[in-house]
């Protein structure tokens, strides 16, 4: 069975699992989905009756569902201009206002982090992932995409080339060969949305897992910290977790080389993708990223992966409330000023 499948199977276990009733007489409550982002998401969280539980739920929900299909890159929806429209159409595209604010975003944080992040390296990217397709259905004929390949498709992953038009409503790709691919930011940005409706309502005492992208929105309901477990990147089952962080706000983020990859000659080769050498980088096993934001988080833990580690820590000391821990091809674990764990 794969990791995915395991963790599926041992939330769907979880699935509305009840704790005993807290001091104000909230009950704990959990829900699964695999709906959006092809991934695991999970909520947790205080609520007086069931019913109240899966109201917050259907909202969180039907935010995520509504950012899945806007920023999707391989499905289109009857009625709806997403990104695959987009990566489809020549000439401007008329877009909500969430692709136009995702696409500003992601041009905020190309310059933060001096390109490691790119949404425009679709072109690239989308070369990876049909080999990594191919090789996971069919191990026996895995192979590796040339040199030359990869070459001719990073001539078009300029994101100068993505032309928003904010008075018309309008993305458009300048470079009809560059494709746009979000799948470093998507789920935390859209995470996030989801946790800034529950502050706005004044919904408290939740906690949000997005494939990895934890939101923490408030602490728990007898006032205690959230306890959150950061997955052992060497798949180790006899230690699962690596390191605990005791959150009442804010994000935690991890990307890592371990869950989707396949092998070529006994080598394994992931999804994230160097801007340079157009290769996965493997300096690192796993990046995560504590801060405010988890639509910041999921953009850094990515961006973090691919720099070395002085690259790395010279750009988190300029940010503020950012922490982070590399781990190392070796397990070693290295932090970053503020960082503070079990």
């Amino acid at each position: 069975m794969s990791i995915s499948k395991r963790i599926i199977s041992i939330f769907l276990l979880a699935f509305f699992a009840l704790s005993l009733c807290s001091c104000d007489g909230r009950r704990k409550y959990t829900s699964n989905s695999f709906e959006y982002f092809d991934t695991v998401t999970t909520v947790t969280g205080y609520a007086e009756t069931q019913a109240e539980f899966n109201s917050v739920c259907e909202k969180v929900y039907s935010l995520l569902e509504e950012y899945h299909k806007l920023y999707n890159i391989y499905y289109t929806y009857e009625g709806l201009n997403n990104l695959k429209t987009v990566n489809q159409t020549q000439g401007p595209v008329k877009v909500d206002e969430k692709i136009l604010a995702l696409m500003e975003f992601c041009k905020e944080t190309h310059t933060l982090t001096g390109g490691y992040i790119n949404v425009a390296m679709g072109s690239v990217l989308s070369i990876w992932h049909e080999y990594r397709e191919e090789g996971s259905l069919h191990p026996e004929k895995a192979s590796l995409p040339s040199m030359v390949e990869l070459e001719n498709a990073a001539k078009h992953m300029n994101i100068e080339n993505i032309a928003i038009d904010r008075e018309n409503g309008t993305i458009e790709r300048l470079d009809p060969e560059m494709l746009i691919d979000v799948g470093a930011i998507a789920k935390g940005y859209a995470a996030q949305k989801a946790a800034e409706y529950l502050r706005e309502s004044g919904i408290m005492g939740y906690i949000l897992n997005v494939g990895g992208n934890v939101c923490v929105i408030g602490a728990k309901a007898d006032g205690s910290p959230w306890k959150v477990g950061i997955e052992n990147p060497t798949g180790d089952e006899n230690e699962p977790y690596i390191e605990y962080l005791y959150l009442t706000d804010g994000a935690l983020v991890t990307s890592g080389s371990y869950q989707r990859f396949y092998y070529v000659d006994g080598v394994r080769y992931h999804h994230i993708i160097d801007k340079d050498t157009l290769m996965p980088e493997n300096e690192f096993l796993s990046v995560s990223v504590r801060c405010p934001s988890s639509a910041l988080g999921d953009a850094l833990s990515t961006a973090l992966f691919c720099m070395s580690l002085e690259e790395g820590k010279a750009l988190v000391s300029t940010l503020e409330n950012v922490s982070v821990m590399w781990v190392k091809q070796n397990g070693e674990k290295i932090y970053s000023d503020g960082w503070k764990s079990e």
